[in-house]
């Protein structure tokens, strides 16, 4: 089989259900996003620090796989079974957040991210995060998008900041607040 189909040459794709839109459609920049998102968690997870939390990130990489899959579903004409998100994916997330916000410094200040390249493609990583959040739920003033989808990728941008704390922390790299000019 080809790797290329020519079918999106006129600019349309097809939804899981066989549904042609635009492939400027808001279902699938949000999907896109998503997309994104998985690639930038692979880019964090392949930094060296983050050897012991590869499963997890691993994990977390296979839920916006299905995150992605229920985005590009068309919910009116799909008869195909599609992955599903648990609510014990958001636990693992809380689980993750919790544990790593014990072993830092409390925060009292707005971080600027950066401070090593590692934490800086994790605060990458949680900003594209956001905006898949955002466009989630733009679609869902659209079109029907589970809660949970909303509700995962909110809590994974925490995670991802707890994150770019606890790496910033390992790596021995500076935190830098935000200091406001007044």
């Amino acid at each position: 089989m080809k790797l290329y189909t020519k079918t999106g040459d006129k600019g349309t794709t097809s939804l899981i259900g066989g549904t042609r839109v635009a492939k400027s459609d808001l279902r699938i920049e949000a999907y896109g996003t998503i997309d994104e998102l998985n690639s930038y968690i692979g880019l964090v997870r392949d930094q060296e620090v983050n050897q012991a939390r590869a499963g997890v990130l691993k994990e977390i990489q296979d839920r916006l796989f299905t995150v992605g899959a229920l985005l590009a579903t068309d919910p009116e004409k799909s008869r195909m079974k599609t992955p599903d998100l648990h609510e014990e994916d958001v636990l693992l997330l809380e689980q993750e957040i919790d544990t790593m916000t014990a072993e830092v410094p409390p925060l009292r200040a707005f971080v600027l991210p950066g401070g090593h390249p590692s934490v800086s493609f994790c605060h990458v990583a949680r900003c594209v995060c956001r905006r898949a959040e955002r466009l989630a739920i733009h679609l869902q003033e659209h079109a029907p998008v589970e809660e949970l989808i909303i509700k995962y990728l909110n809590r994974l941008s925490d995670y991802l900041f707890a994150l770019c704390r606890k790496m910033t922390q390992e790596l021995g790299a500076e935190e830098v607040t935000w200091k406001p000019r007044v």
